[in-house]
């Protein structure tokens, strides 16, 4: 899949051309250590006046490469994904490989530092599902309908342990469509068409 950056967050990284390897290198590490124990005003004023720019915009380019980094993390994609992700920004070669070597280095710190934070979002628990069939009926003597059930446990987020529960119940056939309709758009999604119109979309 391909990010799509909001004009904010565009804005924010726009200046990292400006600067050289090593400063992208920092802000990297400086977002790393803000998502794992928040923004430091300090930081920002230090690294503002070596670079002899405005407090807000360093500011900026760390919060914007942190959501780069964290949102490329979350959704575990592929380089060749990021690059295309990065294209809009209209970045140079060389800087395009930089933040791809920085999210190739960090991805997995920053999925484990993401897992423990708490989250207001239900998540997946377990799949509980059961198959029953019906043989026949009073009008029908003989007849074959089956029917999937399926118990979905879900934790609540945030600092509760409880379970949700969803029942959901459906026939095979629905089931199935289901699947091959999900997995075409997954494919569909990977096409040089679809990365296309992710490039163009603003």
């Amino acid at each position: 899949m391909l990010l799509v950056l909001s004009e904010d967050h565009k804005e924010h990284l726009s200046f990292l051309p400006n600067v050289d390897a090593a400063v992208v290198g920092e802000f990297g590490r400086i977002a790393l250590e803000f998502l794992r124990r928040g923004s430091s005003p300090k930081i920002y004023e230090g690294a503002a006046r070596k670079l002899c720019v405005p407090v807000e915009m360093v500011q900026h380019g760390v919060e914007g490469l942190m959501y780069l980094m964290t949102e490329s993390s979350k959704h575990m994609i592929s380089e060749v994904d990021f690059l295309d992700s990065v294209l809009v920004l209209g970045f140079g070669e060389e800087l395009n490989q930089i933040l791809l070597q920085l999210y190739l280095q960090h991805h997995s710190q920053i999925r484990s530092i993401l897992s423990q934070l708490p989250s207001h979002l239900p998540a997946y628990h377990n799949l509980e599902w059961r198959l029953d069939v019906q043989l026949a009926s009073r009008p029908i003597r003989q007849q074959v309908v089956p029917m999937l059930t399926m118990r979905l446990l879900m934790t609540g987020g945030g600092d509760s342990g409880d379970l949700s529960r969803r029942v959901l119940q459906t026939d095979p056939s629905t089931l199935l469509h289901l699947i091959s309709t999900l997995e075409a758009a997954l494919a569909a999604i990977k096409t040089n068409h679809a990365r296309r119109i992710f490039r163009s979309i603003k």
